[in-house]
This record gives C-alpha cells, structure tokens and sequence, in this order.
C-alpha cells in the first residue's frame, strides 16, 4: 500500500453517538404510547427519518425534526404543544451530550499523528459534529474535517479530489459497511470495518463483505500493525 491519507468516520468510530440515538427514541415511544404500539411508533419515526433524508440530511437536527413530525402524524395534528416542546427538548438533551470518545483512539490517533495525513470523514450536521470534535480533544490530530452531507461513491470521489490524492492512496476507518467501507471500495480505495455494538438500522447491509482492499478488526488499535507501528 501507498497510502497518504487515512479517514475516520466520527460517530461510533472515534466516539459514543447511536446509544443516545436509542436512548431519545425511548422517550419519544414513552411521549407517544397512547396512539399506538411501541414497534409502529417506532416504524413509523424511522419510515419519515428516511423520507426525510433528501431534505434534511444526517444528524440531531434532522432527528428532532423528524420526531415532531413523526408526533403530528401519529396524533393526526392533535398532539399537546407541550408534548411538542418536550421532543426539542429531546434534540437539545441530545446536543448537550458529554463527548465519550471509544478505547483506543486518542493513543492510536497520537501514534499516526504526523506519520500521515489524518481527516475526519462523516456524516452528521457540521456545527454539531465540529463542536464533538472540539470539545473531544481529537481535532488536533486532523489536517482536515469533510462532513458529508452522504457517503456513496461519488462523495468519496470528491473527497479524494479535495484532498489531491488518488483512490488508492485514500485509507477509511469507520463502524457502517454500508457508508465507510462499500462505497470506498468500489472507488479502489481500502477500508477497515471496527464494528459497533449499536448501529442504526439504514446502516445495515445483508451480505459479507470480501475484497483484497478490505479488513474486519476488533478495534481502532488493531489499525496500527497495519501501517508497522
């Protein structure tokens, strides 16, 4: 491998993001329980995430939005405007989460540090996933931070461009087969996956991944060997 860029992707990979993601869901399912089961609650609040995907993008925001409108569907535009009040408070809760970065990744970030070209690369709302990367302590490890508003290939194409490098010189480290590590394959670049014990449904892929530029490993150190540290 040549490689001179390697790309993380932030929520669940350098830090705790889907957990609290469950976590508003389940108050979201307790706000709304008197209009329908927990599970229809809960498909109906993802049906209108992902239709909602094109306007909104990735993100807390995004979210917040979703379950209000969620709540005025399911409630046939009759829910309380506290209850409404209660669901951005719901989306700022979320804001204000304390950063919980994942074992390993300061001490890895620190021994790749200045031996390669380090970028975040990841979806989510730029001011909020800027204010966990600052507030985290992990930005000075980063020439570069591309929130992207998705991740196919194309996106991944871009991003090599910006960064003037080829595809094959690009190195992404992330938690989503579907986001992290397909697209970047299918460019010629090469991809690790370091699964995370929660990931949103959209996230999931159906099928085994196998392909010479691709690795599965337990967690973000275990990258080091890769380039002999």
């Amino acid at each position: 491998m040549d490689i001179k860029v390697i790309a993380f992707d932030a929520d669940d990979t350098l830090f705790v993001n889907e957990p609290y993601f469950v976590e508003t869901e389940e108050k979201f399912l307790e706000l709304m329980q008197d209009y329908l089961s927990r599970q229809s609650l809960s498909q109906e609040l993802f049906k209108i995430e992902i239709d909602n995907l094109g306007l909104y993008g990735y993100g807390i925001k995004a979210y917040t939005l979703s379950m209000i409108e969620a709540a005025l569907r399911i409630s046939d535009n009759t829910i309380s405007v506290e209850a409404v009040g209660k669901i951005v408070d719901f989306g700022k809760e979320l804001l204000q989460r304390p950063i919980e970065l994942l074992e390993g990744v300061e001490e890895t970030l620190g021994k790749l540090f200045g031996k390669y070209k380090l970028v975040v690369a990841t979806k989510g709302d730029l001011l909020d996933q800027r204010r966990k990367l600052h507030n985290s302590g992990l930005g000075k490890y980063f020439h570069h931070i591309e929130v992207m508003s998705d991740k196919k290939d194309q996106d991944y194409l871009d991003l090599v461009t910006r960064l003037d490098i080829n595809p094959e010189e690009f190195f992404m480290i992330g938690n989503s087969l579907k986001s992290d590590v397909l697209p970047v394959l299918n460019i010629g670049g090469h991809a690790v996956h370091i699964p995370f014990h929660t990931t949103w449904a959209h996230e999931r892929i159906d099928h085994e991944v196998k392909h010479e530029n691709f690795r599965a490993l337990e967690k973000i150190s275990d990258i080091l060997p890769i380039f002999g540290l």
